[in-house]
């Protein structure tokens, strides 16, 4: 085991995140951005715009792909 600072130890692989989230934050689509704004969970840019990327990607509009985000985030808290 190794001690990584406030962490403990702990064996697995340390890393840091290589984008600055704010960044990647500002980057966001203005619909996008205004969702992870208000969203109840502390999402990543990255991962907001997978899911997003992919709904397009579908043929989804911009509604439509904040609505799926809307029900994952929704399953994501009932499983807590």
């Amino acid at each position: 085991m190794k001690w990584h600072g406030n962490r403990g130890a702990t064996g697995f692989a340390t890393r840091r995140s290589a984008a600055n989230q704010m960044a990647a934050f500002d980057r966001l689509p203005p619909d996008l951005r205004a969702w992870l704004r208000d969203a109840a969970l502390p999402w990543s840019p990255r991962s907001c715009l997978a899911i997003w990327e992919k709904a397009r990607r579908e043929g989804l509009d911009h509604r439509a792909a904040l609505a799926r985000l809307d029900a994952i985030e929704k399953a994501m808290l009932t499983r807590r």
